[in-house]
């Protein structure tokens, strides 16, 4: 299992608070009893759980032009019309999935194309459940022009627990569907602003695979 690079210092970090926290209580409590079996116990599910979250899993990515793939583990929570500002033309379809402290929290590539602009905004910390959080919330949004020049608009947010959004990408490089585009740490959701004729393939509360499920066609 490969590990990215964005958890191996947290990792590490965890690693030390658990094993400082279980030889403490050793020192002060050397007499085995149940109460150090949990301790043992929830240590390893809670560094099992961090190492988890920042495993790096093998896909099935797509490499289809016409094709919009999710660019997030998690639910979909949002289907509708909205007219956002940094979309192109305004009038849009977004796709919102929340991502749990449960899922993996790299984002990809929806289209294959090229990156066209990238524009952090600062902000709150709202549960990503909550409606005005991909207005108030920090977040960074990446828009990438299509191999048949339609804009997709991949927005990360931050959550209540997510305090760091990592973009790897840059304007003017090549996406490639499937691709890592960044990684949002611990419980967050991310946006999908398509073009409004795009034909939608989920539904609401349906879970979904970053780089490998169908979100949507370009008409």
């Amino acid at each position: 299992m490969k590990i990215h690079k964005e958890g191996h210092k947290i990792i590490f970090i965890m690693l030390v608070i658990v094993g400082i926290i279980n030889l403490l209580i050793n020192w002060y409590f050397p007499k085995q009893t149940p109460f150090h079996g949990v301790v043992y116990g929830v240590s390893v599910v809670f560094l099992f759980l961090v190492v988890r979250f920042f495993r790096i899993p093998v896909r099935n990515f797509g490499n289809d032009d016409n094709h919009i793939i999710s660019s997030a583990d998690g639910k979909v929570v949002v289907i509708e019309e909205t007219d956002d500002p940094e979309y192109p033309g305004g009038k849009c379809r977004q796709i919102s999935v929340f991502m749990s402290i449960f899922n993996i929290h790299i984002n990809w590539f929806p289209i294959n194309g090229k990156v066209k602009y990238i524009k952090y905004h600062p902000g709150k910390y709202l549960v990503a459940y909550h409606p005005k959080a991909s207005m108030e919330n920090e977040m960074n949004s990446v828009l990438v022009e299509g191999m048949n020049e339609k804009n997709v608009l991949v927005r990360q947010i931050a959550g209540a627990v997510a305090r760091r959004i990592v973009c790897s990408a840059h304007e003017e490089d090549k996406a490639h569907q499937g691709h890592e585009l960044g990684i949002i740490k611990f419980g967050s959701r991310v946006d999908m602003l398509l073009p409004l004729d795009a034909k939608v393939e989920v539904k609401i509360g349906q879970k979904v695979k970053g780089g490998e499920t169908l979100i949507a066609t370009f008409d």
